[in-house]
Parts: structure tokens; C-alpha cells; sequence
């Protein structure tokens, strides 16, 4: 992470303490909903799809199960993010760290993973696998349902895997992240293949390229490229307008 990202990170995670999860459950923690009037209701339809509820902690085992690079080919995700050893990754809705601790691995000491999610007993999870695995160039972060809670300009990559289409407020997620993504920066999105009915996930857990092509391009974000060799998954990589740098 280079000098300037680490000072605002710093300076983020300082102006932000509560929004950081310590090992300790409830340690630090506090209660981040602003009134009512203050946030509109969470979206139920988006752009003419459902959007699905987020999964609970309770599940997360589901997220490291044995079956997961054999259904889903983890390793070839990894291997065609386009990892370089001083990037800084956001893996956003990191749930127990999957991704965030293989990733975090990959880029070795030069680089840094922020892990957002919305739920601190995932990230109390993530501390836990942390621990355990030796990994400590991970920051996990307690984001809200509008807001991932980061510095701007410091990201080179947004990992999004099979989390995009649970935000209940994709439009205020979608500007902070634009904020925070680099110029050149990237956001992948991981998303079950709507288009593909053999796909065992549920319709309201899958998008089609369509879709995220419409959503993304509404929000400032243009299609850089993809991978397509996924059994069941879109791999779609997204920058930002080139009319928007500078």
C-alpha cells in the first residue's frame, strides 16, 4: 500500500474506530443506524430485479465448504484478478474471509486486503481464520448497508463475489466505491449466471451479464472486460467512465 493510502486509511480508521471489529465480539463496537430520516427505505427491486436478502452469519460455514473450488473454480478467480504484490484489494461483504485471506496471501507483504462487511460477527470470523492462518495484512472494517466506510482514492481492486446483488442500497454503494476506487482502479463482480437455469442457486441469487452491464453503466462505471470460463459464475470486470477521470 503505498505512503499516501496508508495515511488516509489511518486517518479513516481513526476518525472511524467503532467501524473497526477487534478480536473481542462487541469491543469498540457500537450502533451505526442514523434516523430514519436520515437514509430512505432499503431498496426491495432494483432496475427490474429482485434484490436478495443478505446471507447470515449463521451460514458462513456454507462459504468454506470442501464442495466450493470444485463448484465454483476459487483458484481460477484468483488467478485472473490480475494481482500485483503492492495493491491494496477491498474484498467487499467479505463474510469469514474466503477470499480476503487467500488474497491476502497472494499479494504478500507489499500489498493489503480491506475486508468490509456488514455483519461483525463475520468479521469477528475473519479474525479468528486471521489468527489461526498467520495472515496479517488484512484490515477488517464493519461497513453499513450504504456505505463501506473507506478512504477515498486508495483502492486498485474491488473483489465482489456473489455479494453485488444483496445491496439494499446499490446506487450509495456504487458512488462510495467509485469514490474509493483508484483512477485506474477495477471492481470485479462474481455473480451466478442468471441466463443459465442448471446454475442451483436461487433466482433472486443470480444476475445475468445484461443486468449488470445496465447497473453498472447507470452508475458511472463502464466494461472493461471478462472471464468466461467459470462453471457457474460471471466474471466481469468494470473501471470507471472515462469521461469521469481527470
Amino acid at each position: 500500500m503505498d505512503s499516501l493510502c496508508s495515511t488516509r486509511l489511518l486517518v479513516a480508521i481513526l476518525l472511524a474506530i467503532p467501524f473497526v471489529v477487534n478480536p473481542t465480539p462487541g469491543f469498540g463496537q457500537r450502533k451505526t443506524t442514523p434516523a430514519k430520516n436520515q437514509r430512505p427505505e432499503p431498496l426491495r427491486y432494483y432496475m427490474g430485479r429482485e434484490i436478495a436478502p443478505p446471507m447470515s452469519y449463521l451460514g458462513a460455514d456454507w462459504l468454506i465448504r470442501a464442495t466450493r473450488e470444485r463448484e465454483e473454480r476459487c483458484s481460477m478467480v484468483l488467478s485472473n484478478l490480475g494481482l500485483k504484490p503492492n495493491m491494496t484489494v477491498c474484498d467487499m461483504g467479505c463474510g469469514n474471509g474466503f477470499y480476503a485471506i487467500s488474497t491476502a496471501k497472494l499479494l504478500g507483504d507489499k500489498g493489503h486486503v480491506l475486508a468490509v462487511d456488514i455483519q461483525p460477527e463475520m468479521l469477528v470470523l475473519l479474525r479468528e481464520r486471521m489468527e489461526s492462518e498467520g495472515v496479517n495484512n488484512i484490515t477488517p472494517i464493519l461497513g453499513s448497508v450504504d456505505d463501506p466506510r473507506l478512504p477515498e482514492n486508495c483502492v486498485d481492486l474491488f473483489l465482489m463475489v456473489d455479494v453485488y446483488h444483496e445491496f439494499s442500497y446499490p446506487e450509495q454503494m456504487l458512488e462510495t466505491i467509485h469514490r474509493a476506487l483508484k483512477p485506474d482502479g477495477l471492481i470485479v463482480l462474481v455473480e451466478f449466471r442468471a441466463e443459465d437455469d442448471k446454475v442451483p442457486i436461487k433466482p433472486e441469487h443470480k444476475m445475468s451479464l445484461n443486468q449488470i452491464e445496465k447497473e453498472m453503466t447507470a452508475n458511472n462505471f463502464e466494461f472493461v472486460k471478462s472471464f468466461d470460463k467459470l462453471p457457474w459464475q460471471h466474471m466481469v470486470f468494470y473501471g470507471k467512465k472515462r469521461s469521469d477521470l481527470p
